[in-house]
């Protein structure tokens, strides 16, 4: 169950997952857990959906109920403490309200389509703090310094000794719009340049001439994991935040998207000549 790159946010949805697993096969209704654990329903089911956290004595009370075996109710406590442990990003709690940088401490391979601005584990820090405050303009300049913090946290991803494969699909949008002005949009062509020279990234442009195409309901990533079945998802975002897609039917979708989308960008020698020759005109 466990991924080779440890979330609690991930642990979470996994022991929930699993939770549930359990309670349908031993025929259990929620209701009847939750009186058990003299609780709401509402509870068993957001902890079965990774909405919250549950603690060790709650879950082997569950397991109690659901007449599991010692050995592995212990594994099971095992991921349930793991799951209550603290992410570094959790120091940013007031400016992070979503579940999205946890999923994505911890997964193996990421996908992502980007339209309009230099996916964060990209980003150089002074675009980071350009476009943040360009796009939160109501927001104070403490709390724009935060989120960089955390953007710049997430970047080590890429860069650890076990990185993640991470390949980008960009529109040419994205290295066209001088985010922060010419100065700091150099700087981060630069940068691309030299992350699309990294073996684990693979980066690609979807030149204008490609016409549309099956990006343009927007920009998405996806979060694959190699030891977790079942758990991989599709962030789609939107100017609410995002919104987190797991079903298979779904992730198919996404997955055509991608393929597509890939198949029609330049190939990545290609787009680093680009990214190269859009740098030498700032």
């Amino acid at each position: 169950m466990a991924s080779r790159r440890g979330s609690p946010t991930l642990r979470r949805r996994q022991l929930g997952m699993e939770l549930r697993r359990l309670r349908e096969a031993a025929h259990v209704t929620i209701d009847h857990v939750a009186e058990r654990l003299e609780c709401s329903g509402s509870k068993i089911s957001r902890i079965e959906t990774g909405q919250t956290g549950v603690t060790p004595r709650d879950v082997r009370d569950m397991l109690d109920i659901y007449s599991v075996e010692p050995e592995y109710a212990e594994q099971l406590l095992k991921i349930a403490r793991e799951a209550r442990q603290k992410g570094w990003w959790q120091l940013y709690g007031d400016v992070l309200t979503g579940a999205y940088v946890g999923l994505e401490a911890a997964a193996d391979h990421i996908r992502s389509y980007e339209a309009l601005v230099v996916p964060g584990l990209l980003q150089t820090e002074e675009y980071a703090q350009a476009m943040i405050h360009a796009a939160r303009p109501d927001i104070s300049v403490t709390e724009v310094e935060k989120r960089v913090r955390v953007r710049i946290g997430r970047q080590s991803l890429v860069t650890q000794d076990d990185p993640i494969d991470l390949w980008v699909v960009l529109d040419e949008a994205v290295l066209r719009r001088p985010v922060g002005g010419r100065a700091v949009m150099r700087r981060q062509l630069e940068h691309l340049s030299e992350a699309a020279g990294w073996p684990n990234v693979t980066l690609q442009v979807l030149p204008f001439s490609a016409g549309a195409h099956a990006g343009m309901d927007g920009t998405f990533t996806m979060l694959l994991y190699d030891e977790s079945a079942g758990q991989n998802f599709v962030f789609a975002s939107n100017a609410a935040g995002g919104l987190f897609l797991e079903k298979d039917d779904e992730l198919q979708r996404y997955g055509f998207i991608f393929d597509y989308l890939r198949a029609n960008a330049l190939r990545p020698d290609e787009s680093d000549s680009m990214i190269v020759k859009l740098t030498k005109e700032l």
